[in-house]
C-alpha cells in the first residue's frame, strides 16, 4: 500500500478525529480509504446515468419504462 502524506484543514481534520473517537473507523486513513471507495463508486453510477442520458438524447427515446430505468439505477446504487 502506498504511504501519503497530506494535510487536512482544521474542521476537517476535527471531523476525521471525530470519526475516529467514536470507533466509527480505526484510524484517519481507513476512514479515507473508505471516502475515496464511495467517491469512485458515486463516480460510475454518474458515468452510468450520463452515458443513459447521451444515448436518449442521440436516439431520441428509449425503449425502456420508467420503472425499468429507475429499478436499474437503483440496481446500481446497491452494488
Amino acid at each position: 500500500m502506498a504511504r501519503q502524506s497530506i494535510s487536512f484543514t482544521q474542521p476537517n481534520d476535527e471531523w476525521l478525529k471525530i470519526q475516529v473517537d467514536n470507533k466509527e473507523y480505526s484510524s484517519k486513513s481507513e476512514l479515507v480509504n473508505d471516502l475515496i471507495r464511495q467517491a469512485r463508486k458515486q463516480q460510475r453510477q454518474i458515468d452510468w446515468i450520463s452515458s443513459k442520458l447521451e444515448r436518449a438524447e442521440n436516439s431520441g427515446f428509449t425503449n425502456e419504462s420508467k420503472e425499468q430505468i429507475l429499478a436499474e439505477s437503483k440496481s446500481l446504487l446497491n452494488g
